[in-house]
C-alpha cells in the first residue's frame, strides 16, 4: 500500500475541497474525459474546468495523457482518490445529473465510433474467413499465459480494445495502445462500457512507447507485426518495456503468399517463420519458451492462413504470480 508523506495527503485534500472537482473527480472515475466534455456535462467555461484539472493533477489525484490535438484525463491510482470517490454521496441530485449527462456523451461516442466499425467491418470479416476461428486464437492466448497476474498489462496495436477484455481480470491496470485515432474512440467507448476504468488506451507509436523500461509485466501484439515496416524493431520496444519475468505474447500469420493482403489491406509482411521470430525475440533479451500454429491450410488449398503464437519472456522473476507453465524448451511446440 503506496503511503503519502503527511504534506502531500494535506496538498491532495485541498485539492478536492472543492464542489467541481470532487463532480470531476467522480466523473473521471468512470471513464476517460478531456476538457472539452467536461465542459459539456458541467456546464463551465474551458478556463475554469482546465484550472481545475490542473490543480487536481499537480495534487496526484488525477492521471493525463496526450492523444494528438487532445488531453485525455482519469482517475489516478492513489489510495485518497479511489477513497474520496467512494465516499461522495452517489445518490446526489447533482451527481446524478452529471451521470446522465456523461451517459448522453457517452452515447453520442459510441454510436460515432460504432459508424467507424461498420464502414471497415466487412473488411475485417473477409480477413478472418482466412483463418480459424477467433475464439480458438482467445483461447490459446488465455492458455499461453496460464494463470499468471500482472499488475501492468500492455496491448501493442490495441485496435477495439478486444485483447484488454479478454485479459480483463488478470491484470491490475490495462494500457492499450494504437496510432489509429477513430480505432482509439471505438475502443474508449467499449472498454468504458465494459470494464468500468480499469483499462485506458493511448495514441501512441509502437517503435517509441511512453513507458518506463520494466514498466509493463506482460506485452501482447495481437495481429499487428504483419503491418509494420520494421517488425523487430516493435519487438525490442516491445522487450525493453518489460519486467523481469515479464511475458512477450505475439500472434500473427504463419508464412504465406496471399498477396492481396498486401494490395488490398496494407499488410506489410506475409506473416513470420518460427526462425524468424525466435532470432528477434533472443535479439531482444527475451528467451522463447512456447509457440503454436493454429489451423494450417488443408492439403491442396491455397487461399487460407496459418495464425502463429509465439512466447517469450524476460530473463528474472516476475514481481506477481510466479510462472506456472511448465513450457522450457525455446519455442516448443503445441499444437
Amino acid at each position: 500500500m503506496t503511503v503519502l508523506r503527511a504534506d502531500d495527503a494535506v496538498a491532495a485534500l485541498k485539492a478536492a475541497a472543492e464542489p467541481t472537482r470532487l463532480r470531476i473527480l467522480l466523473l473521471l472515475s468512470a471513464a476517460e474525459l478531456n476538457v472539452k466534455d467536461l465542459t459539456r456535462i458541467l456546464g463551465q467555461s474551458q478556463p475554469r474546468i482546465s484550472r481545475h484539472l490542473k490543480l487536481l493533477f499537480e495534487a496526484g489525484l488525477i492521471e493525463r495523457s496526450r492523444e494528438g490535438s487532445w488531453v485525455y484525463f482519469h482517475l489516478g491510482a492513489s489510495a485518497l482518490a479511489r477513497a474520496l470517490v467512494e465516499h461522495i454521496d452517489h445518490g446526489d441530485s447533482i451527481v446524478a445529473r452529471d451521470r446522465d449527462r456523461a451517459g448522453s456523451l457517452k452515447l453520442e461516442r459510441e454510436k460515432a465510433a460504432q459508424a467507424y466499425f461498420e464502414v471497415h467491418a466487412a473488411e475485417w470479416d473477409q480477413i478472418r474467413s482466412l483463418y480459424v476461428e477467433e475464439a480458438e486464437v482467445e483461447g490459446a492466448m488465455l492458455l499461453a499465459l496460464d494463470e499468471r497476474r500482472y499488475d501492468m498489462f500492455v496491448d501493442l496495436g490495441t485496435g477495439t480494445g478486444r485483447i484488454l477484455e479478454l485479459f480483463s481480470g488478470r491484470y491490475a491496470r490495462g494500457l492499450g495502445i494504437d496510432v489509429n485515432h477513430a480505432m482509439l474512440a471505438y475502443a474508449r467507448s467499449r472498454l468504458d462500457r465494459s470494464l468500468g476504468g480499469s483499462a485506458h488506451v493511448r495514441h501512441g507509436d509502437l517503435y517509441d512507447l511512453s513507458l518506463a523500461d520494466g514498466a509493463a509485466g506482460a506485452v501482447v501484439m495481437h495481429q499487428v507485426l504483419h503491418f509494420l515496416s520494421d517488425p523487430a524493431r516493435a519487438i525490442r520496444e516491445a522487450a525493453r518495456v518489460l519486467g523481469p519475468g515479464g511475458d512477450l505474447l505475439i500472434v500473427d500469420f504463419a508464412p504465406h503468399e496471399l498477396e492481396f493482403l498486401r494490395e488490398r489491406f496494407a499488410h506489410d509482411r506475409l506473416g513470420f517463420s518460427r526462425g524468424t521470430i525466435e532470432q528477434w525475440v533472443r535479439e531482444a533479451g527475451l528467451e522463447p519458451v512456447l509457440a503454436r500454429d493454429m489451423a494450417s491450410p488443408p492439403q491442396g488449398r491455397h487461399d487460407k492462413l496459418t495464425v502463429s503464437l509465439w512466447l517469450a519472456r524476460r530473463p528474472g522473476t516476475a514481481a506477481v504470480n510466479q510462472v506456472r507453465s511448465t513450457h522450457s524448451r525455446p519455442f516448443e511446440n503445441v499444437r
